[in-house]
This record gives structure tokens, C-alpha cells and sequence, in this order.
């Protein structure tokens, strides 16, 4: 095939609503495809997710019970409630608990940080999972002190 034909092939497509020919001749074989200028229509994000979380997390303070202090997390880290898998938790929903006590540990660069109580009274909640990342100053456990 000539360059001749090669182009005015590449200039019909252009003109035409065409976005690809093949074209075989004498043993010879020739593909032009147009590229697509279609602007994918992206779909608007309803809500901002963002804000949403925002809006929960206020929510969430307001709800809590009045009186409750938590304790809090001094590192960014893992936390576990037991110091060895099959080892018992160190607090448990319900338990009383004493200023100095060790209540949990935040794992922080292959360091298990003993966290102690600086409270006296009753574990109330527990809002960290065993094995979650939690972040400075995630309240990990919630507590009605006497």
C-alpha cells in the first residue's frame, strides 16, 4: 500500500463518524483506528463522607453518658486488651479499676506500652477492639469514676 492511500485513508476517518477501518489488500493488512473523544460522564458524589462523619462523631460525644472520663491513647499504635493471646484481658465491661492499674497495651514500633489507669471506678465501655489500630489520643476505654 501506498502512503498516498495510507493518508487519505487516516483523513476519511477523521471526516467521518467512523472510529475504525481494517482494510486488507494483496496480502497486506491495515488497521486505523480513531481515538475516542467521549467524555465519560463521572456520576456527583451525593454526599460528602467527609462531613458525614463529622456530623456522627459529634453525635456520638453528645450521646455519651455524662460523668465518664476515658482513657485515652498516648501513641499511635496497636491496641490489645490482654498482654499474650491467650492470655486473660487485663479489664473486662464491669470491672473496678485503681489509679496505676494496667488496664491495656498500645503495641508502638514492636513495643508493648503498658497503659495504666490515672482514674479509680468502673470500666464502662470498651471502645477499642483487640488488635485495632488506634490513633493519639483514641479513647480506648471509658470509665465512671467513684
Amino acid at each position: 500500500m501506498k502512503i498516498s492511500f495510507i493518508k487519505k485513508l487516516i483523513e476519511l476517518i477523521e471526516e467521518m463518524d467512523v472510529e475504525e477501518i481494517e482494510i486488507r489488500r494483496l496480502g497486506t493488512s491495515i488497521r486505523i483506528r480513531k481515538e475516542s473523544k467521549k467524555i465519560k460522564e463521572v456520576p456527583r458524589a451525593t454526599k460528602n463522607p467527609v462531613q458525614d462523619l463529622a456530623e456522627e462523631t459529634k453525635i456520638e460525644e453528645k450521646s455519651e453518658m455524662t460523668g465518664v472520663v476515658a482513657i485515652q491513647a498516648p501513641m499511635v499504635g496497636t491496641f490489645y486488651k490482654a498482654p499474650a493471646p491467650d492470655a486473660p484481658p487485663y479489664v473486662e465491661i464491669g470491672d473496678r479499676i485503681v489509679p496505676g492499674q494496667i488496664v491495656c497495651i498500645v503495641e508502638a514500633m514492636k513495643i508493648m506500652n503498658e497503659i495504666e489507669s490515672d482514674v479509680r471506678g468502673t470500666i464502662v465501655d470498651i471502645l477499642a477492639k483487640n488488635d485495632d489500630p488506634v490513633e493519639f489520643n483514641q479513647k480506648l476505654l471509658l470509665v465512671k469514676p467513684e
